[in-house]
């Protein structure tokens, strides 16, 4: 008769939600410490209001958003932002947004998850020429049909890929 007890149910139902409420928040700070570093002043900085924007629509505390501020105009962990690319088993693009304070250890984490699902790293500025960037946002200039097989391998590549700490997001060229 396990898993009666309601305490220990509550608990790890409780404990899986704060992994992942964990994960939200540090990514989220993270991107508000990168774009607050070229200018702390949401006024002057839309990146910065769109950051904050997103922290607040995921119940960031205001609090942990002034410290994520104070900590890139004083200093504290040294952010850095990189983009990286590669291309699936299939030909599909893929764009490697990043923060992270150690590139070194950010790229060998991106290139054993790209390893594990059989796509290849591409080497710097190769696969921009797919893209064509609007304000933040990365759009594809031409868009490759998938099957829904390839199509679901695709979905779990950039779900493993955002499931690391520093990877910010992942977009593609592969038509929905």
């Amino acid at each position: 008769m396990s898993g009666h007890n309601k305490w220990t149910q509550i608990k790890h139902q409780k404990g899986i939600t704060d992994l992942k409420r964990g994960k939200l928040f540090s990514k989220v700070l993270q991107a508000i410490s990168a774009a607050a570093k070229q200018e702390p002043d949401p006024k002057f900085n839309p990146r910065l209001r769109t950051a904050i924007l997103k922290a607040k629509e995921s119940n960031i505390s205001n609090d942990a958003i002034e410290r994520a501020i104070g900590r890139a105009s004083g200093g504290g962990e040294d952010l850095s932002e990189c983009i990286f690319g590669a291309y699936d088993r299939n030909g599909v693009a893929l764009i490697i947004e990043v923060a992270t304070d150690n590139k070194n250890r950010t790229a060998s984490e991106v290139k054993k998850t790209l390893n594990s699902h059989g796509a290849k790293w591409a080497e710097t500025g190769s696969v921009l020429w797919v893209f064509e960037q609007s304000g933040n946002s990365w759009k594809p200039r031409s868009p490759q049909i998938l099957s829904s097989a390839e199509k679901e391998e695709l979905a779990r590549l950039a779900k493993d890929l955002e499931s690391c700490e520093d990877v910010r997001a992942v977009v593609t060229n592969g038509a929905p």
